[in-house]
């Protein structure tokens, strides 16, 4: 039997080489590219939104404390603080050089006033050394009803560190709380920072509360807190 032959299969096309091409690799490294733009955008906005935040609460602590104020009966009023010259020649009860009544800033005595609760008025240029050392003052006026000088005894005696309070004849049926602060970074010889005077119609425990707890302990000549209790000057 004659053997068939068989046909031969056709030769495989040779296939060309492929190329590599970098098309996908440029498009992951142009995403991450964008990406990380993105991200660094993101960060930057995020940047200034913490610090247009920090600067708003800054720029509004004074008006926070205004609004408080005025809701509890009062008025508060801030002005650059006078320049605290030390001096013993000054009337106890008034000064040019004071801009606000009762003053909180400015010259006064050497001596500070001793840190307590009175029944009769102090030396005014006393009790502002006391300010420029951190201190707070509540005065009152002797028409001030005494119910109302009872709630502010009891407010003195909550937290009496730091704190003056007594009669001011001139304030009539009115108290006011005064404090001269400066900024933590004060440095002697620069601005005299801020001081503060709220007039107030009647006693408010919140009102009262803010004032102090924002405004005492940062005056000029910060002494330690422990170093302003009742009885010491």
């Amino acid at each position: 039997m004659a053997r068939k032959d068989r046909t031969p299969n056709p030769p495989k096309r040779p296939q060309a080489p492929q190329r590599r091409t970098a098309s996908s690799g440029g498009r992951d490294a142009a995403g991450q590219r964008r990406l990380l733009y993105i991200l660094a955008a993101a960060g930057l906005i995020a940047l200034a939104v913490v610090i247009g935040v920090v600067f708003l609460a800054g720029a509004g602590g004074d008006d926070d404390l205004a609004a408080t104020m005025e809701a509890g009966g009062c008025q508060l009023k801030s002005v650059p603080a006078a320049v605290g010259d030390h001096t013993a020649k000054l009337d106890a009860t008034s000064n040019p050089k004071w801009n606000t009544d009762p003053p909180t800033s400015g010259p006064h005595y050497p001596e500070p006033a001793v840190y307590g609760e009175y029944d009769t008025a102090l030396k005014i240029a006393q009790v502002v050394h006391n300010l420029e050392h951190g201190a707070i003052f509540v005065l009152y006026g002797p028409q001030v009803p005494a119910a109302t000088v009872q709630e502010l005894r009891d407010f003195y005696n909550e937290d009496t560190r730091g704190l003056l309070l007594a009669p001011y004849p001139k304030l009539g049926a009115k108290i006011a709380l005064g404090a001269w602060t400066v900024p933590d970074d004060f440095e002697p010889g620069g601005k005299n920072g801020t001081a503060y005077l709220a007039t107030c119609t009647k006693f408010d425990e919140d009102a009262f509360g803010q004032f102090r707890d924002e405004l005492r302990f940062r005056g000029p000549e910060r002494f330690p807190p422990e170093s302003l209790e009742p009885g010491s000057a």
